[in-house]
């Protein structure tokens, strides 16, 4: 019995970490990135995510939300990423005006196979102000 409840929780665990790594054909390097402490007049700081397309077809990405402030600018190929190809996306966070903790979010919205599809970058940090 002991051996099924393990094998059991072993192949959840298996399933589950392909999913996350693979979303609909596109996995991602990482989703998460941790700035660490910085301080607020040390100027922007850019996280970068790298993505590879294992589809058959080309896909692209539609769009990237700011996070919900002014203080975050994403960056993204304009041009559609190719079957096997690796592209990269970047945030660029300014923490001028905040001070403590912060965790945030972007949404990459990709067109994959005729459908869009929805990945969220997360960063984090600590920012001591000035």
């Amino acid at each position: 019995m002991k051996r099924i409840i393990s094998f059991t929780l072993l192949m959840i665990a298996c399933v589950t970490t392909m999913w996350a790594a693979d979303t609909n054909g596109i996995s991602w390097s990482t989703t998460d990135h941790d700035f660490g402490t910085i301080h607020a007049s040390a100027g922007k700081v850019k996280a970068e995510y790298s993505f590879t397309n294992n589809t058959s077809e080309p896909v692209a990405i539609v769009s990237m939300t700011n996070g919900g402030c002014g203080c975050t600018v994403p960056s993204f190929p304009r041009k559609p990423v190719a079957k096997g190809e690796t592209a990269t996306v970047s945030i660029t966070f300014d923490p001028a005006r905040f001070k403590g903790e912060f965790k945030r979010q972007v949404t990459v919205t990709l067109l994959v196979n005729g459908k869009r599809i929805k990945s969220k970058l997360k960063f984090e940090g600590h920012i001591i102000p000035d």
